[in-house]
């Protein structure tokens, strides 16, 4: 006898509130680049552009282990039920983090301090790998009809949540700590904080009711049965969790170019691989490139992240809804657009001294804007991408092999090109240039994608 669902509000709570710890680390990491890049990989008299370069070359590689992450969970959660593996999820991003803000540093244990970050970083991004999917699906199947989009930007919206969180908190201490101390033990403070976060994100997951484990089937590369004889469901409809897809939705495992899953995995890193690249740059990256390339303070560069990210946060919500309205197409392909023509222009009025702080504030807002409406539809695009028996696997795939390379090597390739090149507008480049890639990717959803029910 099935298990009786969670309500979309308590599903909703528990779904998001471990993006939230997840994103709240990634935050804080990405805040005090310079500070880990001086304690872990900087010995005494060391190259500190070198250093940085290493300490987001850490950052990239826990990317790379979120596919992993995602193949493991996503199976864990498509066989057995959501819950276990958002259970498992939270509970190894939590320990992961704590441990990383006691970790003693290079001075203490010379290069073993460097290999201890980077292993702990590929714990996280195991762990963050499959929290994606599990949490997306949760949310976008227990959403009420016509607001998949809504519920799952929420998604999106604790992400930018938790980059507020750590990016304000890091912030707050580099105002009331002296350099020094922020360096000697103040940077651990953010990390050490997510064992309550986290134990707050488990005892909500731990009480999630568990709903019934879809049919497991043969092959992963083969989801859809053949579609039995029976009227579809109007447009607009609910549909139970797990219904037959219809053979018509562009973009579904059968019909995206006829490879199965794997072609909507690769279609769905192309929608949304702008988001991953632009969002990245943006809002985590632009601390220590404010630093390192503009010559801002510490305490200006995280208030310039601070307020991007309010502008990512201000629009998700918004961004998701209009999205069940419009479609994911018309909202995704704007975003894409627009970063594409502003990314430079933007850039280039950020380093002009001529420009007052308001207006730089205001511009920082409007580009966090533009990546929130990329974000808000995200979520419930991918979900829509695939049936309910490979959902958790093939979105979080998707998102997690998008971020790994868009994402997670954004801070390592702006920095590096920076650093040999010396042309500032690198970062405008790989943001613009992601969003042109993605648009004919985008270009292949329909209009009314949106309005069909999960499959």
């Amino acid at each position: 006898m099935p298990v009786r669902p969670p309500s979309a509000r308590r599903a909703l709570l528990a779904g998001s509130v471990g993006n939230f710890v997840e994103w709240y680390e990634f935050g804080v990491y990405g805040s005090f680049a310079t500070v880990i890049a001086a304690r872990f990989f900087t010995p005494d008299g060391g190259d500190r552009a070198q250093a940085l370069i290493a300490t987001y070359a850490a950052f990239a590689i826990a990317f790379f282990f979120r596919p992993l992450g995602a193949l493991l969970f996503g199976r864990l959660a498509d066989r057995t039920g959501r819950r276990p593996a958002l259970v498992l999820a939270v509970s190894l991003m939590t320990g992961a983090t704590a441990l990383i803000g006691a970790l003693p540093a290079y001075s203490a244990i010379g290069a073993l301090a460097p290999w201890l970050l980077t292993l702990l970083r590929c714990v996280q991004g195991l762990s963050a790998g499959g929290e994606f999917g599990g949490a997306v699906s949760l949310l976008t199947e227990t959403a009420p009809a016509g607001r998949r989009g809504r519920h799952g930007a929420w998604q999106s919206f604790t992400v930018a949540l938790g980059l507020l969180t750590g990016a304000g908190l890091a912030a707050a201490l580099a105002t009331v700590l002296s350099e020094s101390a922020l360096y000697a033990w103040g940077w651990r403070v953010p990390f050490l904080l997510a064992v309550p976060l986290g134990g707050v994100a488990l005892w909500l997951r731990l009480r999630l009711p568990e709903t019934a484990p879809p049919p497991t089937p043969t092959t992963w590369e083969s989801p859809d049965p053949p579609a039995p004889a029976s009227a579809p469901a109007p447009v607009g409809a609910p549909a139970p969790v797990g219904a037959p897809a219809p053979t018509d939705i562009p973009g579904s495992p059968r019909t995206a170019g006829g490879t199965g899953t794997a072609g909507a995995v690769v279609l769905g890193i192309g929608r949304i691989m702008g988001w991953s690249a632009a969002g990245y740059t943006f809002l985590v990256v632009l601390p220590s490139y404010l630093q390192a390339t503009l010559g801002t303070t510490f305490q200006q560069a995280l208030a310039a992240t601070f307020v991007a990210n309010l502008g990512f946060a201000a629009a998700i919500l918004p961004a998701g809804a209009l999205s069940d309205r419009v479609g994911r197409r018309a909202v995704m392909l704007t975003g894409s657009v627009l970063v594409v023509l502003s990314a430079l222009p933007l850039l280039h009025l950020l380093r002009d001294p001529a420009v007052c702080a308001p207006v730089k504030a205001a511009l920082l807002a409007v580009a966090g804007a533009m990546i929130g409406l990329l974000a808000g539809p995200g979520p419930a695009l991918l979900a829509e991408m695939f049936p309910t028996r490979v959902r958790s696997t093939g979105l979080g795939l998707a998102y997690a092999l998008s971020n790994a390379v868009f994402s997670g090597c954004a801070g390592l390739v702006v920095t590096t090109l920076v650093r040999h090149t010396g042309n500032p507008d690198i970062p405008a480049y790989y943001a613009a240039g992601a969003c042109a890639l993605a648009v004919p990717a985008l270009l292949t959803l329909r209009p009314d994608d949106h309005l069909r029910p999960l499959r």
